[in-house]
Formats: C-alpha cells, structure tokens, sequence
C-alpha cells in the first residue's frame, strides 16, 4: 500500500487584504472618525447614570492617527479624590461606609451601535470601490 501525501501550494501575496485596509484608513480620512467620536461622546453621555450628572457631562473624545493605524478614543474627566469616576461606575466601587456598590455595564451598551455602524459603513464603502 502506497503513502499518501498531501500536498497545500499557496500562490500570491496579500494585495486584496493591504488594498481593502488601505481603502478603511483612507476612509478615515474623510471626516468620519469625528463623526462617530461625536456619536459616541452622545451616547456615552446619555447612558451615563447620573446622580449629579458631572460625569455625564465630562466625555470627549481623541483621534490618533498613526502610520497604519487610526484609532478613536474616549475619555471621560470626571475625577473625584484622583479616582476616576466613570472607572467606579462601570466595575463598581466601595463606599466611605465600606459597603460596596455594584458597577453597571453602561460603557459597552452605548458604543456597541457606533461600532456596528462604523463596521457596516465601513464595508459597503470598500465593496463600492
């Protein structure tokens, strides 16, 4: 009985996947990363829980655009006793009674639809080119 061998060849290089991320950082470029910064600030700051609405109020947003990467991000200044507040809000914090109060998932919610949107535009405009 003979051996079988098999045999995987690969030919060509990777033009389709450095021209459709070429194709996303030039879209970049178009202004849409200030759009979805400002959608996000919006939606962070609606779903912020309030109790007197300073952090709700304290988001904003950078662009960093470095070669071969762009990225936004948030932040948010609302700082109490050099603790940043949105941080206890989100993944819960002890009291000055020792108690402690659970943290709510609010961050992740509010951004899921910039992403998804980001995402889809994203793609229908490197499947028009």
């Amino acid at each position: 009985m003979a051996n079988n061998l098999i045999t995987v060849e690969q030919h060509g290089g990777f033009k389709k996947a450095n021209s459709w991320l070429e194709k996303c950082l030039e879209l970049a470029n178009l202004g849409w990363l200030d759009k979805y910064g400002r959608k996000g600030v919006e939606a962070l700051s609606t779903a912020t829980p309030k109790d007197t609405g300073l952090a709700s109020q304290s988001w904003s947003y950078e662009i960093h655009r470095e070669p071969g990467e762009v990225r936004i991000e948030w932040h948010n200044d609302d700082i109490e006793h050099g603790f940043p507040v949105i941080i206890g809000i989100q993944y819960g914090h002890a009291t000055k009674s020792g108690s402690w109060v659970e943290g709510v998932d609010f961050i992740n919610p509010a951004l899921r639809p910039i992403f998804d949107e980001i995402a889809n535009n994203v793609s229908k405009e490197v499947k028009r080119h």
